[in-house]
């Protein structure tokens, strides 16, 4: 890779890890920056997957107390969400480049409008037995939206945290330890169908996985200095932006 591709890559990396632990939607941020260093759009999503997933894993294994009280009554969800997640980015394999580009920007004028709306889709605290981890209504959305995340992972946290909040027992903590339990199936699944189909761009992936895992450590420091409202405007603008520039380039 080009140095400067390369410096673009690891400060994306960077960024997106540090969003991601601030309010999330650092998956624009890994695709926008794929998107600008000439990376095609099908290989741009795949190796977003890659840069996403260590952070699902060591978000849920900060919530491994909550999810030791259901995990069992949440492997239904899992299966489910594996087959969704396989559906999905099987489906994204079957395209070619210029037809998936053509979908690009819709998608992400979508994906950034549930992100705009994430705060007023937080779950509410809701009473019940932890049994409805397994209801059909819920297995029907989870299906769904696997199959989004397997297809296109942005915004598919803000997605799965609002359709758990309305099918799921529990409060906050538990849906959010819920959802990204969910959320490692969905991207362990895709990412093993990508790297089956030869369309992960490794290079890159190598580059943002670390600098994510920093962006992540710092996010804390973030957090705590700089308003939420401010890091969801940047991300907002971020895939307004990435859609125009899809428009104009398409």
């Amino acid at each position: 890779m080009p140095f400067l591709d390369t410096i673009l890559l690891f400060l994306a990396g960077f960024v997106s890890g540090a969003v991601n632990a601030v309010a999330g939607g650092g998956t624009f941020i890994t695709f926008g920056a794929m998107s600008l260093a000439g990376i095609p759009p099908i290989a741009a999503s795949a190796t977003s997957a890659v840069t996403q997933l260590p952070g699902y894993i060591t978000s849920t294994l900060a919530y491994w107390s909550d999810i030791k009280t259901f995990w069992r009554g949440a492997l239904l969800l899992c299966a489910i969400s594996a087959v969704g997640a396989l559906a999905g980015s099987m489906i994204l394999l079957a395209l070619d480049n210029p037809s998936f580009r053509v979908m690009v920007p819709w998608l992400l004028i979508a994906a950034t409008a549930l992100f705009a709306a994430g705060p007023w889709l937080k779950p509410k605290p809701k009473s019940g037995s932890e049994e409805s981890v397994g209801s059909f209504t819920g297995s029907l959305v989870q299906f769904i939206t696997a199959i989004y995340g397997g297809f296109f992972g942005a915004g598919m946290g803000v997605m799965m945290l609002a359709s758990l909040g309305l099918t799921q027992a529990g409060d906050y903590h538990r849906l959010n330890a819920l959802k990204n339990m969910l959320a490692v199936v969905i991207a362990t699944i895709a990412i093993t169908v990508f790297a089956s189909g030869g369309v992960i761009a490794w290079g890159p992936a190598l580059v943002m996985v670390p600098s994510g895992a920093l962006g992540g450590y710092a996010g804390v420091w973030i957090a705590k200095r700089v308003p939420q409202s401010a890091v969801r405007a940047f991300v907002v603008a971020t895939g307004v932006f990435l859609a125009i520039y899809y428009f104009a380039t398409g």
